[in-house]
Protein backbone atom coordinates (compact mmCIF):
# COMPACT_ATOMS: atom_id res chain seq x y z
CA UNK A 1 0.00 0.00 0.00
CA UNK A 2 1.22 3.46 -0.80
CA UNK A 3 1.49 6.05 2.11
CA UNK A 4 0.05 9.17 0.72
CA UNK A 5 1.19 12.19 2.77
CA UNK A 6 0.71 16.25 1.78
CA UNK A 7 2.21 18.81 3.72
CA UNK A 8 0.56 22.62 2.92
CA UNK A 9 2.03 25.08 3.80
CA UNK A 10 2.00 29.15 2.79
CA UNK A 11 3.97 31.70 1.48
CA UNK A 12 6.25 30.57 -1.23
CA UNK A 13 8.29 32.24 -3.92
CA UNK A 14 6.15 33.30 -7.00
CA UNK A 15 7.60 30.21 -9.61
CA UNK A 16 6.93 27.01 -9.39
CA UNK A 17 10.05 24.56 -8.76
CA UNK A 18 10.13 20.90 -8.36
CA UNK A 19 11.96 18.42 -6.13
CA UNK A 20 11.76 14.81 -6.53
CA UNK A 21 13.94 12.83 -4.07
CA UNK A 22 14.84 9.15 -4.26
CA UNK A 23 15.88 6.37 -2.02
CA UNK A 24 16.48 2.48 -2.77
CA UNK A 25 17.77 -0.02 -0.32
CA UNK A 26 18.80 -3.54 -0.45
CA UNK A 27 17.31 -5.89 2.19
CA UNK A 28 18.63 -9.72 2.25
CA UNK A 29 17.40 -13.53 3.21
CA UNK A 30 19.59 -16.40 4.04
CA UNK A 31 19.02 -18.93 1.83
CA UNK A 32 20.71 -22.47 2.60
CA UNK A 33 20.72 -25.28 0.55
CA UNK A 34 20.42 -28.78 2.76
CA UNK A 35 22.07 -32.34 0.99
CA UNK A 36 19.57 -33.37 -2.09
CA UNK A 37 17.49 -29.77 -1.65
CA UNK A 38 16.99 -28.01 -5.11
CA UNK A 39 17.69 -24.28 -5.33
CA UNK A 40 13.98 -23.63 -5.55
CA UNK A 41 13.33 -25.67 -2.51
CA UNK A 42 15.32 -23.68 -0.59
CA UNK A 43 14.64 -20.64 -1.74
CA UNK A 44 10.65 -21.08 -1.50
CA UNK A 45 11.97 -22.53 1.92
CA UNK A 46 13.67 -19.42 3.07
CA UNK A 47 11.80 -16.71 0.94
CA UNK A 48 9.77 -14.33 3.86
CA UNK A 49 8.08 -12.68 0.62
CA UNK A 50 4.04 -14.41 0.92
CA UNK A 51 1.06 -12.89 -0.63
CA UNK A 52 -2.31 -14.26 -1.28
CA UNK A 53 -1.02 -17.66 -0.81
CA UNK A 54 1.68 -17.79 -3.08
CA UNK A 55 5.89 -17.61 -2.32
CA UNK A 56 8.04 -15.17 -4.48
CA UNK A 57 12.14 -15.10 -4.15
CA UNK A 58 12.34 -11.27 -4.34
CA UNK A 59 9.92 -8.34 -3.55
CA UNK A 60 9.90 -4.34 -4.17
CA UNK A 61 8.03 -2.39 -2.12
CA UNK A 62 8.07 1.74 -3.06
CA UNK A 63 5.89 4.35 -1.75
CA UNK A 64 5.94 8.16 -2.77
CA UNK A 65 4.55 10.81 -0.71
CA UNK A 66 4.32 14.40 -1.98
CA UNK A 67 4.48 18.14 0.03
CA UNK A 68 3.72 20.62 -1.66
CA UNK A 69 2.96 24.59 -0.85
CA UNK A 70 1.37 27.01 -2.09
CA UNK A 71 0.36 31.37 -2.38
CA UNK A 72 -2.78 32.88 -1.46
CA UNK A 73 -3.27 35.80 -3.52
CA UNK A 74 -5.22 38.96 -1.65
CA UNK A 75 -8.71 37.88 -3.40
CA UNK A 76 -8.17 34.12 -2.68
CA UNK A 77 -7.06 32.79 -5.75
CA UNK A 78 -4.55 30.45 -4.72
CA UNK A 79 -1.78 28.62 -6.76
CA UNK A 80 0.95 25.72 -6.01
CA UNK A 81 4.27 27.29 -6.03
CA UNK A 82 6.77 24.35 -4.67
CA UNK A 83 6.46 20.61 -4.51
CA UNK A 84 8.94 18.22 -3.07
CA UNK A 85 8.35 14.34 -3.90
CA UNK A 86 9.67 11.31 -2.35
CA UNK A 87 10.17 7.92 -3.43
CA UNK A 88 11.28 5.31 -1.09
CA UNK A 89 11.73 1.61 -1.93
CA UNK A 90 12.98 -1.70 -0.77
CA UNK A 91 14.44 -4.17 -2.58
CA UNK A 92 14.31 -7.82 -1.03
CA UNK A 93 16.52 -10.50 -2.51
CA UNK A 94 18.05 -13.87 -1.28
CA UNK A 95 21.36 -14.50 -0.27
CA UNK A 96 22.97 -17.74 -1.05
CA UNK A 97 25.31 -20.32 1.54
CA UNK A 98 26.15 -23.27 0.91
CA UNK A 99 25.16 -25.37 -2.10
CA UNK A 100 27.65 -27.11 -5.15
CA UNK A 101 29.30 -25.34 -7.83
CA UNK A 102 26.44 -25.59 -10.18
CA UNK A 103 24.16 -24.65 -7.21
CA UNK A 104 25.92 -21.56 -6.90
CA UNK A 105 26.66 -20.38 -10.45
CA UNK A 106 22.98 -21.03 -11.33
CA UNK A 107 21.91 -18.76 -8.27
CA UNK A 108 23.88 -16.23 -9.74
CA UNK A 109 22.29 -16.33 -13.01
CA UNK A 110 18.89 -16.49 -11.31
CA UNK A 111 19.81 -13.81 -8.64
CA UNK A 112 21.23 -11.41 -11.37
CA UNK A 113 17.37 -12.10 -13.35
CA UNK A 114 16.14 -11.23 -10.48
CA UNK A 115 17.59 -8.03 -9.35
CA UNK A 116 16.58 -6.82 -12.85
CA UNK A 117 13.23 -7.67 -12.43
CA UNK A 118 12.90 -5.80 -9.17
CA UNK A 119 14.65 -2.96 -10.52
CA UNK A 120 11.68 -2.77 -13.34
CA UNK A 121 9.36 -2.51 -10.16
CA UNK A 122 11.49 0.41 -8.91
CA UNK A 123 11.40 2.08 -12.51
CA UNK A 124 8.24 2.07 -12.18
CA UNK A 125 8.02 3.83 -8.68
CA UNK A 126 10.28 6.67 -10.62
CA UNK A 127 8.30 7.10 -12.84
CA UNK A 128 5.29 7.31 -10.85
CA UNK A 129 7.47 10.13 -8.40
CA UNK A 130 8.29 12.16 -11.28
CA UNK A 131 4.70 12.04 -12.86
CA UNK A 132 3.41 13.10 -9.61
CA UNK A 133 5.31 16.00 -9.01
CA UNK A 134 4.96 17.19 -12.67
CA UNK A 135 0.84 16.71 -11.87
CA UNK A 136 0.89 18.44 -8.65
CA UNK A 137 2.85 21.89 -10.49
CA UNK A 138 0.87 21.72 -13.54
CA UNK A 139 -2.13 21.60 -11.23
CA UNK A 140 -4.07 24.95 -12.31
CA UNK A 141 -4.86 28.22 -10.12
CA UNK A 142 -8.03 27.73 -7.72
CA UNK A 143 -10.27 29.84 -6.41
CA UNK A 144 -9.72 28.77 -3.28
CA UNK A 145 -6.32 26.99 -1.39
CA UNK A 146 -8.72 24.32 0.23
CA UNK A 147 -9.51 23.67 -3.88
CA UNK A 148 -6.16 23.55 -4.93
CA UNK A 149 -5.28 21.61 -2.15
CA UNK A 150 -8.29 19.06 -2.91
CA UNK A 151 -7.51 19.79 -6.85
CA UNK A 152 -3.53 18.43 -6.24
CA UNK A 153 -4.38 15.51 -4.40
CA UNK A 154 -6.96 14.06 -6.51
CA UNK A 155 -4.09 14.50 -9.89
CA UNK A 156 -1.28 12.87 -7.53
CA UNK A 157 -3.46 10.33 -6.76
CA UNK A 158 -4.67 9.53 -9.91
CA UNK A 159 -0.93 9.45 -11.46
CA UNK A 160 -0.17 6.97 -8.29
CA UNK A 161 -3.06 4.33 -8.96
CA UNK A 162 -2.01 4.69 -13.29
CA UNK A 163 1.63 3.20 -11.70
CA UNK A 164 0.30 0.98 -9.14
CA UNK A 165 -1.85 -0.79 -12.50
CA UNK A 166 1.42 -0.99 -14.78
CA UNK A 167 3.02 -2.17 -12.10
CA UNK A 168 0.83 -5.14 -11.79
CA UNK A 169 0.95 -5.14 -15.84
CA UNK A 170 4.49 -5.45 -15.44
CA UNK A 171 4.38 -8.80 -13.32
CA UNK A 172 1.72 -10.00 -15.64
CA UNK A 173 3.59 -9.18 -18.83
CA UNK A 174 6.67 -10.70 -17.15
CA UNK A 175 5.02 -13.82 -15.48
CA UNK A 176 6.61 -12.08 -12.32
CA UNK A 177 10.27 -12.14 -14.10
CA UNK A 178 9.37 -15.77 -15.79
CA UNK A 179 10.35 -13.87 -19.41
CA UNK A 180 13.30 -12.41 -17.96
CA UNK A 181 15.30 -15.50 -16.82
CA UNK A 182 14.10 -15.25 -13.46
CA UNK A 183 12.52 -18.41 -12.77
CA UNK A 184 14.05 -21.99 -11.78
CA UNK A 185 12.32 -25.22 -12.90
CA UNK A 186 14.00 -27.41 -10.71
Amino acid sequence: MKRLRPLLLLGMSLNAQAQVEEQLQYQYYDVTIATGESLRQALSQASTIRQNGQVYHAYTRWDVTWNYWWQEARDGRCRLTLSRTRLSAQVTLPRLGGGDARQRQRFAQYLQALREHELGHYRIGQAAAADIDAALLATAESPSCSELQRHANQRANAVLQRHVERERDYDRDTGHGRSQGAWLAE
